[in-house]
């Protein structure tokens, strides 16, 4: 591991791209301490603390606290996060298998996908408006209680947050695609990983003071950090894990040459859709958090507290999870389209006839293989947030279940794409 990150640092090309995904995650960082003009930082830092402790509903907002690297409980102009992006993003993936245009868009190659890369652009800025509404009205009403300065019209203070809010979402969509383009890893994954990451030092620190006994809190946190660490070899495996369908060629004669004779496979990741479905899960089931926070209304406030924990919420959450799983791996898998290649060059599978019943071979596995794949990473979502529930250790949400999911799969597709580069320059990557 060691010797391939210094691997890493000798190659010019991947040394660039590391140091410039760095600095773009550490200039993500430092916009998550600056209030938005107009804040009266600390005392809303105080009212966003007490009033989340106090009420059994802050863990919605928590958890979006958890989820914007603590950017939300400082309102900082990075306040909103990615997720407006991503909600943009599953709305328009959504929109490929209802509207056909949008569908054709995705086929068509880049210029369909530049298409649908520019609406999910300003589908994430209405959004984002939206929610910087909410926030400003949720954190305006007597249940937190900030006053603004009365030096400056009020109207003219509400432009302003709202506006730099909303441009904050702006900056942090264009940062994700710069690290997308010119850096390592997928941009948006990445500054998630870095939002729950930078959240983890403050947790062990509320985990160890949760009670009085310093030692009884000590050993809680390192029993939980042991479970953690216990956990991360499984995930990984899951991760990695691949049912591999075998392919045979049978033996052509093209010109002077004899083509073909091999046996290959094809392999289909038991989690083929990777972190996707936990954070696709994640934004739906806290989405009516914040609507609630934009409109006001109770039975809103209740249904937004009712799938932000307890029951329902861990229901919500695994099945969520599951149908993710399912779609987003229908999206970037096509069977007709490996059948078809299959038979083109001239293979098949053992024991099944080329064309259809190739293609619905490879269906009937990719259902198998992904079921057990979408429990288990919902299994581990779910299980630490029943245990946060009964608990209340900050530890447990910010190492829980979502959280770790997300930082392990982030990492190993990271790293994954950082092989690929060392590969390509003659060196040993991570993964044996």
């Amino acid at each position: 591991m060691l010797s391939s990150l210094v691997n890493a640092f000798k190659v010019p090309e991947l040394r660039n791209k590391i140091l410039f995904t760095l600095a773009i995650l550490a200039l993500y960082r430092l916009g998550a301490y600056l209030p938005v003009p107009g804040i009266p930082f600390h005392a809303f830092a105080t009212a966003f603390m007490e009033q989340n402790s106090q009420n059994a509903g802050g863990v919605s907002m928590t958890m979006l606290d958890l989820l914007t690297g603590g950017a939300l409980s400082n309102f900082s102009v990075f306040s909103l996060g990615i997720m407006p992006y991503i909600t943009a993003s599953i709305i328009m993936q959504l929109m490929q298998g209802v509207i056909p245009a949008v569908g054709r868009w995705a086929k068509e190659g880049e210029t369909g996908r530049r298409k649908i890369t520019q609406i999910t652009r300003y589908l994430t800025l209405v959004l984002g408006l939206i929610n910087a509404i909410g926030y400003l009205l949720l954190f305006q009403s007597p249940q937190y209680g900030i006053q603004f300065s009365e030096e400056v019209p009020h109207a003219l203070t509400s432009i302003v947050i709202v506006f730099t809010l909303v441009t904050g979402t702006a900056v942090i969509m264009w940062m994700g695609e710069l690290i997308t383009q010119r850096g390592v890893g997928n941009g948006m994954s990445l500054i998630i990983f870095i939002s729950i990451v930078s959240r983890v030092p403050g947790a062990i620190a509320s985990s160890i003071n949760l009670t009085d006994n310093f030692g009884f809190g000590v050993a809680v946190t390192l029993l939980i950090l042991i479970v953690v660490l216990a956990c991360i070899p499984a995930i990984i495996f899951i991760e990695r894990a691949q049912r591999r369908i075998p392919v045979n060629y049978a033996k052509r004669v093209q010109g002077r040459r004899m083509m073909g004779g091999q046996n290959t496979y094809i392999p289909l990741k038991v989690n083929a859709a990777g972190v996707i479905p936990i954070i696709f899960a994640s934004c739906l089931i806290y989405f009516p958090a914040q609507l609630a926070a934009l409109f006001n209304v109770g039975w809103l406030k209740g249904f937004a507290d009712a799938v932000s924990t307890g029951w329902l919420n861990w229901i919500l959450t695994l099945g969520l999870i599951v149908f993710f799983a399912y779609f987003y791996t229908s999206m970037v898998f096509n069977p007709e389209d490996t059948s078809d290649n299959i038979r083109k060059q001239g293979g098949f599978i053992p024991g099944i006839r080329p064309g259809k019943n190739t293609t619905e071979y490879i269906k009937n596995v990719l259902k198998r293989i992904t079921l057990p794949g979408g429990l288990f990473i919902g299994a581990i979502a779910v299980v630490p947030s029943i245990l946060f529930y009964f608990t209340g250790n900050q530890l447990i949400q910010a190492f829980g279940g979502t959280s770790i999911l997300i930082m392990i799969g982030v990492a190993l597709d990271t790293m994954t794409k950082v092989e690929s580069q060392l590969k390509m320059h003659n060196y040993e990557g991570f993964f044996k």
